[in-house]
């Protein structure tokens, strides 16, 4: 029987106020788990305060969360796996039921869900735009998830190995909710307190660039994995513009039978032409993204699953022990 393996990941750039207390934190949480810190290029004491407080510390030269987040996916072995900020904004002891939660519903991915404890825990614009953009991905791809940004999250096995990962910077919350709703992978949310950063240390997000980027990044995936409804709003704006030019044209040419716009209704035919151009390319791609996702789910299918046979040793009693194979 094998005891799970559970690997708490933490992607670092320029942390060294905090790091040491998130590694000590979650290592008394989970003592059985192994403490991952990923430096993303700091120029402070990170790596030094992170090697002191015992977590295993690696590298990865490409900057930007995305990177970091592929890098670890990719490097670490475990069948459990926590992700979570080195800025000590989150509770170490929800790891404990997140894990449990996972365990016993058989999940792939819970989400920390913030409830801030700490007015300036959570900045209004930061705020406005979680609320807003999981608003979209919400009608878009689902509504399970309502916490669009959380940095604090934990994984199955199958998840993580399944995970294309393409994203650089702090959009990587957005692929990862995506990847699991367009799966139709089982997940859930669990509410996590969330505090302010400490004084000395300062977000690394900056609320209208990266904002920028997120929704582009949702937008791309939009185009990507929902290609049929993404062309058939350009091919009814474009139909419905065409229209409002030839419109006129039509009316003058049923009243006296002269057709006096010519530059009009040439403009209007290529805005016909190229509204249903978008539609068959809508159709196309529709059928091609099918195929991609068939194959993401056979993938993430040849993955072993949760099995209720053996488990962390905190999980309450009712709970049978999870066991690997």
């Amino acid at each position: 029987m094998t005891i799970c393996d559970i690997a708490v990941m933490v992607p670092c750039y320029n942390e060294e106020k905090t790091i040491a207390d998130v590694v000590n934190k979650f290592r008394a949480a989970i003592p059985q788990a192994t403490v991952y810190v990923y430096d993303n290029n700091s120029n402070d004491r990170t790596v030094e305060m992170a090697l002191s407080s015992g977590a295993i510390v690696k590298k990865e030269l490409l900057q930007g969360k995305g990177n970091v987040v592929r890098r670890m996916f990719a490097d670490i072995e475990a069948d459990i796996y926590i992700l979570v900020d080195g800025d000590g904004t989150y509770n170490a002891e929800c790891a404990k039921r997140m894990i449990s939660h996972l365990i016993e519903n058989q999940l792939d991915m819970v989400n920390g869900k913030r409830v801030s404890i700490e007015k300036s825990a959570y900045r209004k614009g930061h705020r406005l735009g979680n609320a807003l953009m999981s608003k979209i991905v919400q009608v878009l791809f689902g509504n399970r998830i309502t916490d669009l940004f959380s940095g604090y999250r934990a994984f199955s096995r199958r998840f993580v190995k399944s995970f294309p990962a393409l994203s650089l910077g702090f959009e990587i919350e957005t692929e990862l909710t995506v990847h699991a709703l367009d799966l139709r992978m089982p997940v859930s949310e669990v509410e996590t307190p969330y505090y302010s950063r400490p004084k000395g240390s300062f977000s690394k997000l900056n609320t209208y660039r990266d904002g920028l980027r997120i929704l582009l990044a949702i937008f791309n995936m939009v185009k990507y994995e929902r290609p049929l409804a993404f062309f058939l709003s350009l091919f009814a704006l474009l139909f419905c513009i065409s229209m409002g030019f030839f419109w006129p044209v039509l009316t003058e040419y049923l009243n006296t039978g002269l057709v006096p716009r010519i530059p009009t209704t040439l403009l209007s035919t290529a805005l016909m032409l190229l509204a249903f151009l978008c539609l068959l390319t809508g159709l196309i791609l529709d059928n091609v993204t099918q195929g991609r996702r068939e194959l993401k789910r056979l993938n993430y299918l040849n993955l072993p699953s949760l099995e209720l046979t053996a488990g962390p040793t905190f999980l309450p009693k009712k709970h049978v022990r999870y066991e690997v194979g």
